[in-house]
């Protein structure tokens, strides 16, 4: 990497600390720039170790900071149109993601994942699937494991997985996976993208710098997608849960298949599985596409998929109180994740929602969960808008609460033997917790404190 100047680094959270921390160790000159000015300036020092060539800039951006740099990393957090962002756009500084710079120092192949939603199990399961087949295997991105933070331990012979975001794609450049997956995708995020279109290019991006050398994962049953494999430069191999494909892999029944080369594979039964629902039936199948075009074979393959369980925070069957099952899907940040969580469910089910507002609807949600949701429970600044949907649909009862300990103790109150009581927000969690971690945790404890 040839830097003669500094490099900006925009955001000091977790992405931001680690890219500075990487280009540290490359010799490279780092700024770190926030506009939170309630930060300390010192702390952020200490926790990178003091080094030389290292500044930190807190508040308004300068313009005697931006003749220093020439090149800007960006933190997937903060949007393109950030006024600060366009000011480093007109000095005609190149903006790059987190991603784009681990890529540049990173060795080996590279898996790439995204869509709107799978991505974690996706990932997960896939990195489960590489490692139980070989030592050097990373598992990064936006699962919470920084790119930036693994990259320079590569090797040649290393496998990289990423789960990557449409943050984190809306600024990359030379970044190339030799296979990527595109699980799906459904509207989330536009209050960044605006727009659907703006929304799919971002996640399609994934494939621009790939060749018909690579490899990309597509879902058969997503039209959007159905319609790009077939104008992708490299090779689309499809997964379907409702038909057979003569290439691909799809589910017939409660059996997987991998159709390849004139060559039909029973995978697995789904009762081999410690997963629940046909969308993570799906996300089975992207990964074992994607494991088989890593030359991964099927033995190892299989057994890996016997052995993996469901990833936090996702369906995540959490215990069982007083004849009440209880769910914890706080990642379910999103409708079409949420409606795929109710779908999973297989008893009369008690449902907490809301949260942030990204600018979503909620009808198709709402529909999905009507034939199996007895009580409706909703907090947070979507709440209201949520409950109107639901009332439009007939919801047989819906309640209105202020934070997730009296969600779960009216849950708690009004579920009975048989029941299942999930949290599934399809809402982001910004506004009451840091993130869904935090939500999924704190619901798991006072499920447990019950």
């Amino acid at each position: 990497m040839k830097i003669e100047k500094a490099v900006l680094v925009a955001g000091a959270g977790i992405s931001g600390k680690n890219a500075c921390r990487l280009l540290l160790e490359k010799g490279v000159k780092a700024v770190l720039y926030d506009g939170n000015t309630g930060l300390s300036e010192p702390e952020i020092r200490n926790e990178l170790g003091n080094p030389d060539g290292f500044s930190v800039v807190l508040g308004d951006l300068k313009a005697e900071t931006l003749a220093q740099a020439e090149l800007c990393v960006i933190s997937p957090g903060i949007p393109l149109d950030a006024p600060f962002v366009q000011l480093i756009q007109a000095a005609g500084i190149p903006i790059w993601s987190e991603v784009e710079l681990a890529y540049h120092v990173a060795k080996g192949r590279l898996v790439a994942i995204t869509g709107t939603n799978g991505k974690t199990t996706t990932t997960a399961l896939t990195g489960k699937i590489c490692s139980d087949w070989q030592s050097s295997v990373f598992v990064v991105g936006n699962i919470g494991n920084a790119y930036t933070k693994e990259a320079l331990k590569t090797a040649e012979e290393s496998i990289t997985v990423a789960e990557v975001s449409s943050f984190q794609l809306e600024t990359i450049d030379q970044f190339h996976p030799q296979v990527s997956a595109i699980l799906n995708i459904t509207p989330d995020h536009l209050n960044r993208h605006k727009t659907m279109e703006n929304y799919a290019l971002v996640k399609e991006s994934v494939t621009k710098n790939q060749t018909a050398q690579d490899v990309c994962v597509l879902n058969y049953e997503d039209e959007r997608l159905r319609e790009f494999g077939r104008q992708a430069a490299p090779r689309v191999l499809f997964f379907s849960s409702k038909q057979e494909l003569s290439e691909g892999a799809y589910l017939a029944g409660d059996e997987i298949f991998l159709a390849l080369d004139g060559k039909k594979t029973l995978v697995c039964k789904i009762q081999d599985l410690n997963l629940l629902g046909a969308h993570n039936y799906e996300n089975v199948m992207a990964a074992v596409l994607i494991a088989v075009s890593l030359h991964i074979p099927m033995d190892s393959i299989r057994k890996s998929l016997r052995e993996f369980q469901a990833v936090e925070h996702r369906i995540e069957f959490v215990e069982e109180k007083n004849g009440v099952a209880y769910y914890n899907d706080s990642k379910g940040t999103n409708t079409d994740a949420a409606i795929q969580a109710i779908k999973a469910m297989v008893r009369p089910t008690v449902l907490i929602g809301g949260g942030y507002d990204k600018g979503a609807e909620y009808d198709e949600w709402i529909k999905a969960a009507l034939p199996k949701t007895k009580h409706l429970i909703l907090l947070g600044a979507t709440a209201e808008k949520i409950g109107e949907t639901a009332e439009r649909y007939h919801i047989p009862k819906i309640s209105y609460v202020e934070n997730l300990e009296e969600a779960v103790r009216l849950a708690a109150e009004c579920a009975e033997p048989g029941d299942a009581v999930l949290l599934s927000p399809a809402c982001a969690s910004w506004g009451m917790f840091p993130n869904y971690e935090v939500r999924g945790r704190m619901f798991k404890d006072l499920v447990r404190a019950l």
